[in-house]
């Protein structure tokens, strides 16, 4: 059994969580703890609240006593918005607290572009734009290329979790651009764990959501690898046999 833990600010999508193990199909257990979101905005001074490390210290008592072998902060705004440097800062603390390998979905969606060649990508964000562009910088100085950005200006993690199917499809429709070898979806309140194979059908090429990397990226932190095409071609790079 490999235990992986993930802080998640707030309630949104985190049912997203039990759906990604299952989907999984192996001996993964998924630990959530949720951290308080303070307030609940897509602006700046909340979100470097949010992801301040005392609040991310709070939840990693209880992820040590899960059992975790890894820890991912499961925010993208709350990463991204302290910048490149910040960000890296963030996750140093984040695994000197925990005593374990951490990360954020920020660096996720970087190392995930990354595993799958994506070197050029499209933004499909449900930030206001100036949130939106925040990302797109970051993106850039892990040495991806964003080619489009486009948010669609929601300012409430609240709001966000109530987005269906529909909503999300038409954002990543929206976002897409024929220079892109990748869309992202960034936010981590956003419901997209049973959608990403139909997306990927839809757009004709792959596609990276928040909740789907920040599993990815707390597998790759164990020297973990699984096969689960229900989770997106990031998660088919691995021979379907398993040890």
């Amino acid at each position: 059994m490999t235990a992986l833990g993930f802080l998640y600010p707030g309630h949104s999508a985190e049912d997203d969580y039990p759906r990604i193990e299952q989907l999984l199909g192996s001996d993964i257990r998924l630990d959530v703890v949720h951290t308080d979101i303070g307030t609940d905005a897509h602006r700046v001074d909340a979100l470097l609240e949010m992801g301040s490390a005392e609040r991310l210290a709070a939840g990693v008592e209880e992820l040590r006593m899960s059992g975790a072998e890894s820890v991912v902060w499961a925010c993208t705004s709350g990463s991204f918005v302290h910048g490149w440097e910040g960000a890296h800062e963030q996750v140093r603390n984040l695994a000197v607290t925990a005593g374990m390998p951490a990360s954020s979905t920020s660096f996720a969606f970087v190392h995930a572009a990354q595993e799958i060649g994506a070197g050029r990508v499209a933004v499909a964000a449900t930030y206001p734009d100036d949130v939106a562009g925040l990302f797109a910088e970051f993106l850039r100085a892990g040495g991806v290329e964003v080619v489009q950005v486009r948010g669609a200006g929601i300012i409430t993690a609240a709001e966000v979790g109530t987005w269906g199917e529909d909503e999300v499809f038409a954002l990543a429709r929206e976002a897409d651009s024929p220079d892109a070898e990748a869309v992202l979806l960034p936010d981590t309140a956003l419901h997209t764990a049973t959608h990403i194979p139909a997306l990927e059908k839809e757009l004709g090429k792959p596609v990276l959501t928040a909740n789907q990397v920040t599993v990815w990226e707390a597998l790759r932190l164990t020297d973990r690898r699984v096969n689960a095409p229900a989770m997106g071609e990031l998660f088919t790079r691995e021979p379907i046999v398993q040890v």
